[in-house]
Order: C-alpha cells, then structure tokens, then sequence
C-alpha cells in the first residue's frame, strides 16, 4: 500500500537505500550482462535521460543516499556568492553507459 511504501522509503535504511537507488543499464550493457538495473556507484558514467538536463552525459562524483540523490561531474551551478555547487540529479533519470567495475 502506499502508506507502506512512504514508510519503508523514508525510514530505509544505507544498504537498503542503495538498492533503491538502482539505474538502467544502457542497451549495449544490458546485452552484455544480461541484467535491466543496477544499484548506482561512484565513478560510473552516465546520460541524464530525463529533465531539465536531458542528455547530459559525466561520472558519477557522489551518491548520496540520504538525499536519493547522486552528483554528477559537470552537471553544476553557481549561487549567488559565487560558490558552484553540484545539481542533484534522482538516478530513476540517468542510464548507466558505463561501469566502475573492480570488485
């Protein structure tokens, strides 16, 4: 139920926040691993493939799970003070094109 799904989303915990923050695979990766999602990490490349920054592609600089937010390397903006800060980016918006792959 929705009122379940609300709970268990904002009260998930690290290890199951991770999971929660899956991406496709691009389909090239998808033929090779034989797999549609993957829990997203630092270091993976990606293609923003919905709003604002559509198209966009960079690796990934942080994944920051209490947020369900990752950063991605030139995607940034500048406040006022002139400070640049990353823009985050849900990662149900990006498609991994490549992986970080040394475990």
């Amino acid at each position: 139920s929705r009122r379940k799904q609300r709970r268990a989303h904002f009260t998930a915990d690290s290890a199951e926040r991770r999971k929660r923050m899956s991406s496709t695979l691009s389909a090239d990766l998808r033929r090779e691993y034989q797999i549609r999602s993957i829990p997203i990490r630092k270091e993976d490349e990606v293609i923003v493939v919905r709003g604002t920054y559509k198209g966009r592609t960079g690796r990934i600089v942080s994944v920051y799970r209490k947020k369900y937010v990752v950063h991605i390397e030139k995607l940034t903006r500048e406040k006022a003070n002139g400070q640049t800060v990353f823009i985050p980016i849900h990662p149900s918006n990006v498609v991994i094109t490549s992986l970080k792959l040394d475990r």
